[in-house]
């Protein structure tokens, strides 16, 4: 795979909000291309980010499901609604909880997610998986490292 173009270094000192502002504006950028695949296959980001957690975890209630989106449980329910309407999750029984129910894929659901992965897996391979192995493992040490830090704000604005 050809190596990204290269980019020059800035010789003015870095300002924290220009590489914040750059960071939304990629993410934008990715967002909106990886939109566009997986609409080409029939999703859309939210539809995609529930059947890809449920990849990982099957059997989570709309509740932990929510929790690990980072969005309200009301805004999960609708959208499982939609998808169990699509034949793509159901709803099973939680045998002596009345009030919840565990998410699963459908057959049909789990060959859409694996088709969106994929999509996902090509998109990311063209675009950062041809950054060098040195390059990549300081992005994600700084990504990490970035993630602790809000981690330890969110943390502090709870306390306040």
């Amino acid at each position: 795979m050809p190596r990204p173009p290269a980019v020059e270094p800035n010789p003015e000192p870095t300002d924290p909000l220009r590489v914040w502002f750059r960071f939304i504006r990629l993410n934008r950028r990715v967002s909106a291309a990886i939109g566009a695949q997986l609409r080409a296959i029939g999703l859309s980001i939210p539809q995609f980010d529930v059947l890809s957690t449920l990849t990982e975890r099957e059997g989570l209630t709309q509740q932990e499901l929510a929790a690990r989106l980072y969005v309200t449980k009301g805004n999960v329910s609708g959208l499982i609604d939609r998808l169990v309407e699509a034949g793509l999750v159901e709803r099973r029984p939680i045998p002596g909880d009345r009030r919840s129910h565990a998410l699963h894929l459908t057959p049909a659901g789990a060959g859409l997610a694996a088709r969106g992965l994929a999509a996902q897996e090509t998109y990311v391979g063209s675009t950062l998986g041809r950054l060098g192995a040195d390059e990549l493992a300081t992005f994600e040490r700084l990504v990490l490292q970035w993630r602790a830090l809000a981690r330890e704000e969110e943390a502090g604005a709870q306390d306040r």
